[in-house]
Formats: C-alpha cells, structure tokens, sequence
C-alpha cells in the first residue's frame, strides 16, 4: 500500500548462504535504484554489538501488511541469530498514531508475540477498525490475561509516546513511502512495489544483510 494513498548493489546468495543466512528463492540480481533505495544519509539503528537490523514497516489496517504477516512471521522464525529484526508500526496521517501506540503498549508489556497477529484478526477478520482510543481499549479488555488497566496506562505512558516519536523519525529518515517495507541496517530501503512482490522484498532483505557490516 503506497504512501500516496493514503493522503542497494545487493549481494549475492553465496555470500548469504556463507552467513549462515536463509536464501528464500534461486539466485536474483537486484540492482540499487530499481529494486531498492541506498540511503543518502544513514538511519539510526538500534541492533545489539554484533547484529544488522532488519525492519518491517507496517499498519494495523493495511490489507497488505495482514496478508505479509504469516510469510513474515515464517521468515523471522529462520532468520539468523546475526539478524536484528524488528516492527515499526507506520504514521502517514496524524490519526494513524492510536495503532503505533497499540503496538508499541503491546510491545511494552511483552504481548507481541500473542497479540500481535490478534490486532490484525480483529480489524481485517472482525471488522473492528481500532483505530481510535475507545476502540482499542475496548478490544483489550476482552484479551485473556490482559491487564487493562495497565494496557491503558501504558498506552498513555511517556515511554510509549517517546517510541511513537521515535517511530516517526526513522520513518522518515528511511523515506517510507508504502507498507510493508523494509529498511535494512539503516543503508538500505525497499518496499513491495519497488522489488515487485514481498518475496523479492525479503531476497533483497537477505541479500543486503549478508554484506551490510555488523554493529
């Protein structure tokens, strides 16, 4: 889903399959400009010594993005301990920020890996939008084993506020213009319509992680 509607050389496979990194087709030439974006200046990263980072850019309400999340969340499981990866929920619009914040209270109470696909369900499956405040709250009191007093409070908390402005800038400083996409190592940005298609999304992922150097 483009930006616009809502208001890298790469490496070669031998040098991933050499990292230890998983090769997801046959061997792809992409070429940078094409297939994907060098960054002119650097994003900030935040990966551990050691590690690249990977990150998926992404909106709750995107029919795209729900129907990337299983391949993604297949691909993360076979990544390499040498990959950082990581989500970046997006903002192209002011209202977008209730969704960021959902994602970034789940992530704080340690509730990603449960229900983070159940966000999806609810909006795309349930037809419950959450995409206001009121919405969202109602939806996390009736998730088992969720607090929602705390869910509330630590969506309102300073912490979850200083991530969405954080969100913000890295997604401006990688260009974001459609989601899912992926900025790579803080070098590199490339999304579904520039690698045509999210599998060539993930090869050129692969691909520019097996040369990008390590933190």
């Amino acid at each position: 889903m483009k930006r616009r509607d809502f208001s890298l050389t790469a490496a070669s496979v031998a040098a991933a399959s050499a990292l230890g990194l998983p090769v997801v087709a046959q061997a792809q030439t992409f070429a940078a400009g094409k297939d994907y974006l060098q960054l002119k200046t650097p994003a900030p990263t935040d990966a551990p010594q050691g590690k690249v980072e990977v990150i998926e850019f992404f909106w709750y309400s995107c029919g795209h993005c729900n129907a990337f999340e299983p391949q993604l969340e297949e691909w993360i499981k076979n990544a390499p301990a040498r990959l950082a990866i990581r989500r970046i929920p997006v903002a192209f619009r002011p209202n977008f920020e209730a969704q960021q914040k959902l994602y970034f209270a789940l992530e704080a109470m340690g509730r990603v890996s449960d229900l983070h696909g159940q966000v999806f369900r609810a909006i795309h499956v349930e037809r419950n939008k959450l995409d206001t405040e009121d919405l969202i709250f109602a939806w996390a009191a009736k998730q088992p084993k969720l607090d929602a007093k705390k869910f509330a409070e630590t969506f309102k908390s300073f912490g979850v506020a200083n991530k969405v402005r954080r969100a913000k800038e890295l997604q401006d400083a990688y260009g974001v213009e459609a989601v899912p996409s992926m900025g790579i190592a803080g070098r590199y940005y490339t999304d579904g319509s520039m690698a045509r298609g999210m599998q060539n999304v993930l090869r050129i992922a692969e691909q520019l992680a097996a040369s990008a150097p390590a933190v």
